[in-house]
């Protein structure tokens, strides 16, 4: 039987154990375009449960997946994050109230989760986490009517999921091709893992987050690292060994342990290579050049290093220090949240009636508590939320439950441009009804183009793409890889502008100089000009060198 002290310490295990394989996670992505990253949406997500259990100490297992689930809720990041935060709400549901489990309540649980997330996913594609996680259940409730045993149970989902997630790419062709498993299938994997170890055994997979990961840690660490560093210098050279010189190695490598520490020393017949930190590199050069001439020399001082280091990192800090939205009153008719990165496209959204702006887009998806919080913080009776991004789409919709004082309205904005479009549609005259309607009708006759990086080596369409090319794509589809962002941008747009177009939008981020951005501009406007307004944004985002929007 498992109780609630089990349940619990079994769900962190699970957590640690993704969040270890979170980036093995992530490489699993097949398309090229920089993304929400599966593992670390999936990791986050979970961990959200992992610490809002360390402080229970009771004995009831409903309670502890009543508290997991809550926490994945509001925690939950990207489509996978999501999903999995889905699952473990019909696995709260399925032992609601009960002290202790076995495996056939387990496995009747998981499978109110399976149907939960089936029904979640607009689509439900084979091939992914909800095969994997269908699967899972099918595997143990058959289990369970051999043996109710838990262990024996979880067991055999385990065993299943695994399984199942080897067959993913027989049923989605696109991972047959990349030769690659589902990654959302197998973060699943990992968290079962995880449990499975408490569960059976009665050990929590170990996983220590690194200190560097965070800012706040970074600080102090710092502060304790100044009073490590006990020698300035890093000093570093490479001798050309004389043959005539009847030096011995060994002997200066003692010498060089009387002057400092952390002395690395590698040598052969024609070169030595010296590494050591010490006060006085000077001396370092004098005694190299005994042995022969200097082929190289590089000597840094740490301890200016270090303070350029803890001051760039507080700047960091204090640059991205979350937003957060003051609770207001629904005293207002109509409102608005958007998500977006960047801020001249937080002043865009603000500009077009959005009060409040999540920071979040590709690579950043924002969680359910992050968008909760935007819309709790609208003063409206109606709210109306433009996620701007399929990843963070299912996130918002989570939020339309845990609001009560007020009507949540997801507008499933994709792309910027929509979002843009969506808004300048709204009418103040109409029901929130109406109005949901008419900017999803309005958003859907946006192109979108994007103009990015390729953040991994990739093959699409015959084209074998290496990481860092600039890659463009017409309504998400892949369409172009360049050498150069404003030549993709031009390309990209000859294929996407009509007889029928009447407006385009550049948008530019922020690793494009104005300069360029003009480049691109008047080389649109000289194409395009005479058929349709064009308008230039600095919308300051990451990821996406250029965002175009066509009308």
């Amino acid at each position: 039987m498992i109780n609630g002290e089990i349940l619990k310490n079994a769900i962190i295990s699970g957590a640690h154990n993704i969040s270890v394989q979170k980036n093995h996670i992530n490489d699993l992505n097949i398309f090229p375009v920089p993304d929400g990253d599966t593992g670390t949406n999936m990791s986050m997500t979970i961990m959200a449960a992992a610490k809002a259990l360390e402080d229970y100490d009771g004995t009831n297992a409903g309670e502890v997946a009543d508290i997991a689930a809550r926490a994945m809720l509001r925690g939950a990041r990207g489509n996978s994050g999501v999903i999995t935060s889905i699952l473990f709400r019909g696995f709260a549901q399925g032992l609601k109230e009960m002290e202790e489990v076995n495996g056939k309540n387990i496995a009747a649980a998981l499978g109110i989760g399976v149907d939960s997330a089936y029904k979640a996913v607009a689509k439900p594609t084979e091939g992914t986490i909800l095969t994997v996680a269908r699967m899972a259940y099918e595997a143990g409730l058959e289990a369970a009517r051999e043996n109710s045993d838990s262990v024996y149970v979880w067991q055999a989902i385990v065993n299943k999921a695994n399984d199942a997630l080897a067959i993913t790419p027989e049923l989605l062709p696109v991972l047959k091709k990349a030769g690659v498993v589902d990654a959302g299938g197998k973060g699943l994997c990992s968290i079962f893992e995880g449990m499975l170890c408490f569960i059976k055994d009665g050990e929590i997979v170990e996983y220590e987050e690194s200190q560097a990961l965070t800012l706040e840690s970074f600080d102090s660490a710092a502060a304790e690292f100044d009073d490590d560093i006990e020698f300035t210098y890093c000093t570093e050279i490479i001798v050309g060994r004389e043959p005539e010189c009847e030096l011995e190695p060994d002997d200066l490598r003692t010498f060089l342990q009387t002057i400092g520490d952390c002395v690395v020393m590698v040598n052969d017949e024609e070169i030595i290579k010296i590494h050591v930190h010490t006060e006085t590199p000077n001396v370092v050069l004098e005694k190299g050049l005994l042995y022969g001439q200097l082929l190289a020399v590089k000597v840094e001082n740490m301890k200016e290093q270090h303070k350029n280091a803890k001051k760039n990192n507080k700047s960091t800090k204090k640059k991205k220090k979350k937003e957060t939205f003051a609770f207001a009153e629904p005293e207002e008719q109509f409102g608005f949240v958007a998500v977006a990165a960047g801020e001249g496209l937080k002043t865009l959204f603000n500009d077009l009636g959005c009060l409040n702006v999540v920071s979040g887009g590709q690579s950043m998806n924002p969680s359910t508590d992050d968008i909760l919080e935007a819309i709790l913080g609208t003063p409206a009776k109606n709210v109306i939320v433009l996620p701007n991004n399929k990843n963070i789409i299912l996130a918002a919709e989570q939020t339309i439950p845990l609001v009560t004082d007020r009507k949540v309205i997801i507008v499933p904005t994709r792309t910027i441009p929509q979002g843009m479009t969506a808004l300048l549609n709204f009418d103040p005259e109409i029901s929130a009804e109406s109005n949901a309607q008419l900017m999803i009708d309005a958003a859907h006759g946006v192109d979108t183009g994007l103009v990015t990086f390729a953040a991994r080596n990739s093959e699409f369409g015959g084209k074998k793409i290496k990481e860092g090319d600039i890659i463009a794509l017409e309504n998400g589809k892949l369409t172009i890889t360049e050498k150069n962002a404003v030549k993709a941008l031009v390309k990209l747009a000859k294929d996407m502008v009509s007889r029928d177009t009447s407006f385009i939008t550049l948008i530019y981020g922020e690793d494009v100089s104005e300069e360029d951005a003009n480049k691109a501009y008047e080389e649109l406007r000289d194409k395009f000009g005479s058929r349709a307004d064009i308008s230039l944004v600095k919308g300051d985002q990451p990821v996406y060198y250029f965002i175009l929007s066509v009308e």
